[in-house]
């Protein structure tokens, strides 16, 4: 297994990926160009677990500056591993590979988010050091469109 920066190539499996989390992509290429967006920003990074050609997982990172106080942070936009290569190790390698990303930025926490059904998912970030907010923190989400202000 060989844990490497995604490239435009991994296009449709990484389509095939994110729709298992839920979220059923479009045409590979609309994919692709959110893989050069990614690779054209030192902030965030992609990876992929290849084993031998094959996409079997991908973690995106996203760096950020906390306001509050001195450094950063970083955030696993994305944290997927194919069906077939679960419990084998995959995620962690790509949790790896996120996190040294971080460290090499400054970072000094990583957040995660997981839907309250992936139960699974929620344990392996436990075991894997995390802690769970939930109770002590509360999400809240806005679409925004591209025309509307607010304020003023």
């Amino acid at each position: 297994m060989e844990i490497r920066p995604v490239q435009l190539a991994d296009a449709a499996a990484v389509n095939e990926l994110l729709a298992v989390l839920g979220y059923p992509q479009g045409e590979p290429g609309d994919t692709a160009r959110r893989i050069k967006a990614w690779s054209d920003d030192p902030s965030g990074a992609v990876y992929i677990a290849d084993e031998a050609g094959v996409v079997a997982g991908v973690i995106a990172v996203q760096i950020c500056p906390f306001f509050e106080r001195e450094g950063c942070w970083a955030r696993i936009t994305a944290l997927v591993v194919s069906e077939r290569t679960r419990r084998r190790g995959v995620a962690s390698q790509l949790m790896a590979a996120g996190e040294s990303f971080a460290r090499e930025q400054g970072c000094v926490r990583m957040e995660v988010t997981s839907r309250q059904e992936r139960t699974d998912a929620h344990e392996f970030y436990r075991r894997y050091g995390y802690q769970d907010q939930a109770g002590k923190s509360s999400r809240f989400l806005r679409d925004l469109s591209l025309g509307e202000r607010r304020g003023g």
